[in-house]
């Protein structure tokens, strides 16, 4: 399966960004990837005010992403944001393809190293499996990829693949802190991780929040890099063999051989 990521840098204009969506979208489809993965805050970039361009699913800027979907004949996964009803906003992904019309909403908000974007948004609480091409496909937000349960929950629910969408806030040690959480929720999983980010926007934005540091990632089932990009805009593509997720999961057993501990634990958050 080839997949690409779509490290852009957003700026505050949606209509803008989405052109860059159709413009990544069709250059990804014309090499050969069934899934185009962008990253957090593509509708537009954060430090600035969200409600105002924040819109509905069934909105234009949705549209634009399913429209330029259809075309390519692919699926993407775009981050946006839409009103939650409390004067705050979801950080949603949308994602759209031949055999899929869905959405995530964020569950893990980043108050932390500062910040506190549970102030404006609402979070989420639904794990996300979408299928593609018969894979499936899980979906996550930036901070999401700190918490290694969602991740095997979103695994024990059918994901051979999980993808990792982000706007990643810069800072010394942020950059390796990205690589190696990836890497470890692939090895958590044995299965593959597409985390893809913001492009590193300058000093003087990356100054207003966490806008991008680059360096999307693809790791394998056992935690290798077999795709990374830099600091700078970028398509990456990588063909992944999702074939071999089975026998990484016979191998490292680390779904199988969870403590009972863990089981519960799993158990009493869903109740």
């Amino acid at each position: 399966m080839r997949i690409a990521l779509a490290q852009l840098m957003s700026g505050t204009e949606p209509a803008a960004n989405l052109r860059l969506v159709e413009d990544y979208t069709r250059k990804a489809a014309d090499q050969g990837a069934a899934l185009v993965v962008f990253p957090e805050a593509t509708m537009c970039r954060f430090g600035t005010s969200l409600a105002p361009i924040a819109e509905p699913l069934d909105g234009p800027w949705a549209d634009g992403v399913r429209a330029a979907a259809a075309r390519a004949g692919v699926t993407v996964v775009a981050g946006m944001f839409c009103p939650a009803g409390d004067g705050r906003v979801t950080n949603t992904l949308i994602a759209a393809g031949p055999d899929t019309d869905a959405s995530y909403d964020k569950i893990h908000l980043y108050d932390a190293f500062g910040f506190t974007e549970s102030r404006t948004v609402a979070p989420g609480h639904n794990p996300v499996v979408i299928t593609v091409e018969g894979v499936g496909v899980g979906l996550t937000t930036c901070y999401d990829v700190r918490f290694p349960e969602l991740y095997v929950e979103l695994a024990r629910l059918g994901a051979t693949l999980i993808t990792v969408s982000a706007s990643w806030g810069s800072g010394p040690g942020k950059l390796e802190q990205w690589t190696l959480l990836t890497r470890a929720r692939a090895i958590d999983t044995a299965g593959f991780v597409a985390a893809v980010g913001q492009a590193y926007p300058g000093d003087e934005v990356a100054a207003l929040g966490p806008t991008g540091v680059g360096g999307s990632v693809v790791a394998s089932p056992f935690g290798d890099v077999v795709a990374s990009a830099g600091a700078d805009p970028q398509l990456l593509l990588c063909d992944i063999d999702v074939d071999s997720v089975e026998k990484a999961r016979e191998t490292l057993g680390v779904l199988r051989n969870r403590s009972e501990l863990a089981q519960a634990d799993r158990a009493e958050s869903r109740e």
